[in-house]
């Protein structure tokens, strides 16, 4: 994919992205508002995920009955995701009718409804969700592990929120929250595939240009110091396998140390994905954990995880542990790993091979239009769009003195938190 690209502003502060793809005759929307999990106030946890689900409660121009006819009967695709820092929502569509999503996006930006019906019986969706989610093991354990890792900071909480806030949230605590960061200084406007952007442009700037910006909205991200002691917890419930899971604070994608990290974790755990869209999979065989816990029979599976986050969030190994094994013989094993990273030279090859399957793995996550789109926007809610473009390169200048450099910093086990999920009882 070429990297050619417009970037525009319109004086009330909404960033277009544009990009022109003509290899098929289709194109992508995404639109991204920079809010999440962190921007809800204590109280009122999972804000941002119960709003986005309204904005597909419809509008005036756009009832509920015709939004999801609206796209799907032209040929399109949509969705939307909340995170820690953003909201985004999307649209792939043949190029040819690309303007409904254009207008339907414009429109509810400013125009949801936010109907007192839709919102309770929204509300019962998404208790249902929560308690569904509930009865998973991984959202129990890696629910209880985020909250130990942060004691300040809004990222303790999970996205769909806490139960007690989402029963009491109401319809002007909703409203609130979309009158304050749905606004076009807040949000950015990302399209790639088959178009003029001249011509496109010209229709955004018709559909946005007389939406008024909006206060600066508030911000609840504060600092969040790091662990002075390693924390240990345990969950129990219903399932079928033990997991461990260990979490380090990582760096926030804009840290120059977050691309040594990336490679590290190709090294230990095969590469991770930074595409929460979708984009493909890399087998984790040749990884040192992969190696010293799954191949001698500690271990079902290990699994490592980094995310771009604005402020320091977590990395994360799973562990699913063997039916004939511990926790605790799986725990001296990665710690074994984690040793050796750290005061053994490494081998530049085995750098070299990681930081090849991290760039596959990156490829995999730009190489349709969809996920073009996805990264014009995506990049600007933690960084900027030269982040994504710099990427491969940031990861080829990586050596083996600075993956062993971000080990001995980030790893340390008496700044990371433990989780071990013991089922109580086979599932039913």
């Amino acid at each position: 994919m070429q990297n050619n690209y417009t970037s525009e502003k319109l004086p009330n502060g909404l960033t277009f992205m544009l990009k022109e793809i003509h290899t098929v005759p289709i194109i992508s929307q995404w639109v991204w508002y920079r809010v999440g999990s962190r921007d809800e106030p204590p109280g009122q946890t999972g804000l941002s995920h119960w709003v986005e689900h309204m904005q597909f409660k419809g509008t005036q121009k756009f009832p509920i009955q015709e939004l999801d006819h609206a796209i799907s009967r032209e040929g399109g695709i949509w969705n939307a995701m909340t995170y820690l820092d953003w909201t985004t929502y999307f649209e792939t569509m043949p190029a040819y009718k690309i303007d409904i999503a254009l207008e339907l996006e414009a429109d509810r930006m400013v125009n949801s409804l936010f109907d007192e019906k839709e919102i309770e019986s929204e509300r019962n969706v998404i208790i249902s969700e929560r308690e569904g989610n509930e009865n998973e093991p991984l959202f129990h354990l890696n629910t209880a592990v985020q909250k130990a890792a942060f004691e300040h900071h809004p990222y303790k909480h999970e996205v769909i929120g806490v139960l007690e806030d989402i029963k009491n949230i109401t319809r002007e605590n909703l409203y609130d929250h979309y009158h304050s960061y749905y606004t076009p200084n807040n949000a950015i406007i990302a399209l790639a595939g088959d178009f003029n952007r001249h011509d496109i442009l010209k229709k955004l700037e018709d559909l946005y240009k007389e939406i008024p910006p909006g206060n600066e909205p508030a911000r609840f991200g504060d600092a969040e110091p790091l662990p002075k002691k390693e924390k240990r917890i345990e969950v129990e419930g219903p399932g079928d396998m033990t997991y461990l899971q260990i979490s380090y604070r990582a760096p926030k994608a804009y840290d120059s140390d977050f691309f040594a990290l990336t490679v590290l974790d190709s090294l230990l755990s095969g590469p991770s994905s930074l595409n929460m869209f979708g984009g493909g999979s890399i087998s984790n065989k040749t990884s040192r954990l992969y190696q010293s816990l799954v191949e001698k029979d500690l271990a079902v599976s290990v699994s490592g995880g980094l995310q771009a986050t604005i402020d320091p969030f977590q990395y994360t190994f799973l562990i699913t542990i063997h039916p004939v094994s511990f926790p605790e013989k799986n725990l001296a094993a990665f710690d074994n790993q984690i040793n050796k990273l750290c005061v053994e030279p490494v081998n530049p090859a085995e750098i070299k091979r990681s930081i090849k399957q991290a760039k596959a793995m990156f490829a995999y996550g730009s190489e349709n239009i969809t996920n073009q789109a996805f990264w014009l926007g995506y990049a600007n809610m933690f960084a900027d769009y030269d982040w994504y473009l710099d990427y491969i390169k940031k990861l080829e200048s990586i050596t083996d003195q600075d993956v062993q450099y971000v080990a001995q910093k980030y790893l340390n086990p008496e700044r990371r938190v433990l989780g071990i999920f013991k089922p109580t009882q086979q599932r039913s």
